[in-house]
């Protein structure tokens, strides 16, 4: 396991690691068939915190992901790419394994993914692994890995900032509800929501947060800060090349939003951030491969 040093943190990623194994199929939904022939199926990194650690250190900010993993060849590809790109990460090992999915990615980018969250009953985070990190911490990231809702009553302690994604929640599973109702930013996808406002307001209404943003892909991103208001739609930012693969697209717009939050933006500039770097990671191949840069973020970003 690798330890924490003693400078401050910009952004800590509580859970959230895995690996993808992507395969490329000619249509989706996928008709039944005995067999099919793709091109090469590949395992890279991927899952949620990954993609928030990859995308904020990319931009410049020294965030460290703490995690569970296994002792498994794909504990080892998460430690490598992570370690290869100078990401931060502290790890302890578990009997379980490490998270997996396989994503069934379509000719336009769209994917179907079958996740195997490789989670034990009662599974928690050792104190000695996150606490060193959350109390330096700015910014925590909290991903809906069940153990990373037992930190939140210490972050409320601490006072540190948290931000959670409830990626295609109903609004109705209770799973996500710790998370929707403890965190001061919360984001969420509207894939499950044909009118996310009241969800949105909900949210606003019976927890802490401030602020929610509900992505809406091609559409854009809702934004509501207040209970009793209407949510914003901003546009989604222009895709500066063909779609090759919508996944961590989600990831790539947190780790914009929070670059922008972390320099003290308006809300209305960090999801127009957060836009700009979920477009750039719809364009590369793979989850988390290439996530957007500081200098080109910024050169991307549209006039207001």
């Amino acid at each position: 396991m690798s330890s924490a040093g003693t400078v401050p943190y910009d952004v800590v990623v509580v859970g959230g690691a895995g690996v993808d194994t992507t395969v490329y199929v000619p249509e989706l939904p996928l008709p039944y068939a005995d067999t099919y022939g793709v091109p090469p199926v590949v395992d890279r990194i991927g899952n949620t915190g990954s993609g928030v650690l990859l995308g904020c250190h990319a931009l410049g900010l020294r965030a460290r992901l703490i995690d569970l993993i296994g002792d498994d060849p794909q504990g080892a590809l998460i430690r490598a790419h992570l370690a290869a790109r100078g990401a931060d990460f502290g790890w302890e090992i578990v009997p379980e394994g490490t998270r997996r999915s396989v994503l069934l990615v379509g000719p336009n980018g769209r994917r179907l993914s079958l996740y195997d969250p490789r989670a034990a009953a009662g599974q928690r985070l050792p104190r000695d692994l996150y606490l060193p990190a959350i109390s330096r911490a700015r910014h925590v990231h909290a991903s809906i890995t069940d153990f990373s809702r037992h930190l939140y009553p210490e972050l409320l302690e601490l006072g540190v900032p948290v931000s959670t994604d409830l990626h295609d929640w109903d609004g109705v599973n209770d799973h996500h509800k710790d998370f929707a109702y403890s965190s001061d930013v919360v984001f969420m996808s509207a894939a499950k929501l044909p009118d996310p406002g009241p969800v949105m307001r909900d949210i606003l209404a019976r927890g802490r947060a401030s602020l929610v943003v509900c992505t809406a892909g091609a559409s854009g991103a809702y934004l509501l800060g207040d209970a009793a208001g209407e949510p914003v739609l901003l546009p989604a930012a222009p895709l500066p090349g063909p779609v090759a693969d919508s996944n961590g697209a989600g990831d790539a717009f947190v780790s914009g939003f929070l670059y922008g939050r972390l320099r003290g933006l308006p809300p209305e500039e960090c999801v127009r951030l957060g836009a700009v770097a979920g477009a750039h990671a719809c364009t590369s191949e793979g989850t988390h491969e290439s996530p957007i840069d500081e200098e080109t973020l910024l050169k991307r970003l549209p006039p207001a």
